[in-house]
């Protein structure tokens, strides 16, 4: 189901894409702007942290097909004109936009289909044809009408999305109700509970809950599918030399991964099964390696690394960046 500030936001342009971008190039995008704008990278800076959100909510759209063909129908349809529903106070999602077309009726859910139908249910139409000829749904024209949907929101801790629970959230007329999150939801995602809504007036299906899930950073872990990933600091002789060193998993013990001699920055470690599990499958932990360089040194350090700088190899590390520039 698609949110109306869709209408006002351009994913593609805050991801620095193209329309016509593949899955791949996406998600290569957004792994660089992610790693860019992470909570980690810039602590303490809340613009880096409602750019790393801002980026976040764009990818989980565009990297789930049938949002992104949504979010692409929605985006054309708005771009000519737009839509607005009488009363500041009543909802104003792209549900109830429509919604007001037919007096409270149930909008459709599907794409530009859907949307004409719509109008025919009203008797109203745009010519000749299919345009104005009634279908059926509203006021005995085919039966008794469903009842409207109703929009919420919850937002949730990272362990909790990762994990799977049952919330109560308050809805209408302060009305507790409970929403079974599945294990691995992702931020952004929608859970719909079929005929939780509101009734039918004239005895028909009741709508729908739709609940939108936004989940909060984690300070340690980030996603990528039903991957999770960690950057790990290492010391340069423990990258120089090879280490076996732990890494914390998500809500479970450390692991120990071997890191091999001459490892450089930016080597990803692979843990299996230590990812995102669901009744789609379980991912990986993804451990990148990053060379920490000490920012203080005794003197007897840097004696030492003197001495080592004088028998170190005498390759120039940026010789084939420089010879490639050329």
């Amino acid at each position: 189901m698609a949110s109306q500030d869709w209408f006002d936001k351009d994913f593609y342009k805050v991801l620095g894409v193209d329309k016509s971008v593949s899955a791949a190039d996406l998600k290569k995008t957004y792994r660089k702007l992610a790693r860019q704008y992470h909570p980690d990278s810039n602590p303490g800076d809340a613009k880096a942290e409602a750019k790393f959100k801002e980026i976040s909510e764009a990818y989980s759209v565009l990297n789930d097909p049938e949002q992104r063909e949504e979010y692409d129908q929605i985006r054309a349809m708005g771009s000519g004109a737009r839509f607005s529903a009488p009363g500041a106070g009543a909802g104003g999602g792209f549900d109830d936009v429509f919604s007001r077309f037919g007096q409270g009726r149930q909008a459709p859910s599907g794409g530009f289909d859907d949307f004409f139908t719509m109008f025919d249910q009203q008797g109203g139409g745009f010519g000749s044809g299919r345009f104005g000829q009634t279908t059926g749904g509203f006021r005995g024209f085919g039966g008794p009408q469903k009842g409207s949907d109703v929009t919420a929101r919850t937002t949730i801790d990272f362990v909790t999305a990762a994990k799977g629970e049952t919330i109560t959230l308050a809805g209408e007329d302060n009305v507790p109700f409970k929403v079974k999150i599945p294990a691995g939801v992702s931020d952004g995602q929608k859970i719909r509970l079929r005929g939780r809504g509101r009734k039918s007036p004239d005895g028909g299906e009741s709508g729908d809950i739709v609940v939108t899930v936004a989940v909060r950073p984690h300070p340690v872990f980030t996603r990528d599918g039903l991957n999770l990933r960690i950057t790990v600091p290492v010391t340069f002789t423990e990258a120089a030399l090879g280490a076996t060193i732990e890494v914390p998993t998500l809500g479970g013990d450390p692991v120990r991964l071997r890191v091999a001699p001459g490892t450089p920055s930016g080597r990803v470690l692979r843990v299996k099964g230590r990812g995102i599990s669901t009744t789609k499958g379980t991912g990986d932990l993804l451990a990148e390696v990053q060379v920490a360089v000490p920012a203080h040194l005794d003197d007897a350090a840097r004696e030492a690394l003197e001495r080592f700088h004088e028998l170190e190899p005498k390759e120039n590390p940026r010789a084939d960046l420089m010879s490639k520039a050329r």
